[in-house]
């Protein structure tokens, strides 16, 4: 059976590059002939793996138990190895820090999550792509991109989910940002992956995908 490798890439904040990093790292892997699944944002509610993530979220509460993400994660991770991937790239997946402060999760709760985790990805290869950027200024970006629409969807999100009801506006959004950064970092320095952090800033696309390229040992 393969040994799969996982990258996950997460971030600081919407707007700080996820979605295009993993198309650039799945599309530069593919061409070397690896076998690779891209496993994009909203794939979590469709792969067959993680099904019983999204009945679960669309049962009513608005929120998944942490031992469905568990066995959904080790699931995919498995059938992964078995129909021999060699790498799998998700976008905003693992490590799940957002979602479950979002639900009411504390830290202890999603340290130990974090701990499982580390177990149900075993055997796989784990490396995180952190990219990092001042929320305000990725936050821009984003409203740059989809729309003054999208500001009030994303502040309206935060402030309807337990644990992020204190979030009123763009500014007090990117002031969770910040905590919720230095907790994922922090749960992430206690893990046994690969962690690399990426300063976007100033950056351009094909730059970060360099420097991410350079960390992985792909360069």
């Amino acid at each position: 059976m393969t040994t799969t490798h996982l990258i996950a890439v997460a971030g600081s904040s919407p707007g700080v590059g996820k979605s295009t990093l993993c198309t650039a790292l799945a599309g530069r892997l593919a061409a070397t002939g690896a076998a690779v699944d891209h496993f994009e944002e909203a794939d979590i509610l469709t792969r067959p793996a993680f099904r019983p993530v999204a009945d679960e979220f669309a049962g009513g509460s608005g929120s998944v138990r942490p031992a469905t993400l568990l066995d959904a994660t080790r699931e995919y991770v498995a059938q992964a190895r078995a129909d021999g991937t060699d790498v799998l790239v998700t976008d905003a997946l693992i490590p799940f820090v957002p979602s479950l402060v979002a639900w009411g999760h504390r830290e202890p709760e999603i340290a130990a999550f974090v701990a499982e985790l580390a177990g149900a990805l075993d055997p796989a290869r784990v490396s995180v792509l952190y990219l990092r950027d001042d929320p305000e200024a990725a936050l821009r970006r984003a409203v740059e991109r989809e729309g003054p629409a999208w500001a009030d969807w994303y502040v309206g999100k935060l402030g309807g989910s337990p644990g992020t009801r204190a979030v009123d506006s763009l500014r007090a959004a990117a002031r969770h940002l910040r905590e919720e950064a230095a907790l994922t970092l922090g749960l992430l320095a206690a893990t046994p992956w690969d962690v690399q952090v990426v300063d976007v800033a100033g950056r351009g696309p094909d730059e970060v995908a360099a420097t991410a390229c350079a960390r992985l040992g792909l360069a």
